[in-house]
């Protein structure tokens, strides 16, 4: 095989893995959701998306979100049901200091989301919370 026949070979192949890459991820991004702003006495800026990777539930708090200065905050969600679920860490220690959690995947039994809230653990309160205009699943 001559190299320009190659050539034409190797970029119909690309072209090709190129569509189903750009489809697979159009399907991934079809599903996001956006919250209203989080509003509460410590938790008061950002929002959190709602997307699906991999057919999990994800939710990802937005970059200008400030995660409160209280000692234990964590991810809370709340279902159209009315189910309260305390989840992980928002802040998480390591040796080089402490990591924010920006993005949690839901666990299965976790059937809809209509209110994300940071919630501290400690001082068992609610820090703040953002609401989805409907349940997200």
């Amino acid at each position: 095989m001559s190299n320009r026949k190659r050539n034409a070979v190797l970029a119909l192949v690309a072209a090709v893995a190129l569509m189903f890459t750009g489809s697979a991820f159009a399907a991934d991004m079809t599903d996001v959701h956006t919250s209203g702003k989080f509003a509460g006495a410590k938790a008061n800026t950002g929002f959190v998306t709602h997307s699906k990777k991999d057919g999990k539930n994800v939710l990802t708090l937005s970059d200008d979100f400030v995660v409160p200065d209280t000692p234990d905050p964590h991810w809370q969600v709340v279902t159209s049901e009315g189910a309260v679920f305390l989840l992980d860490k928002v802040k998480v220690k390591s040796l080089t200091g402490d990591k924010v959690k920006k993005e949690i995947t839901l666990p299965g039994y976790i059937k809809d989301v209509v209110k994300v809230q940071i919630y501290c653990a400690w001082a068992e309160a609610v820090l703040g919370e953002a609401s989805f205009s409907a349940a997200v699943k």
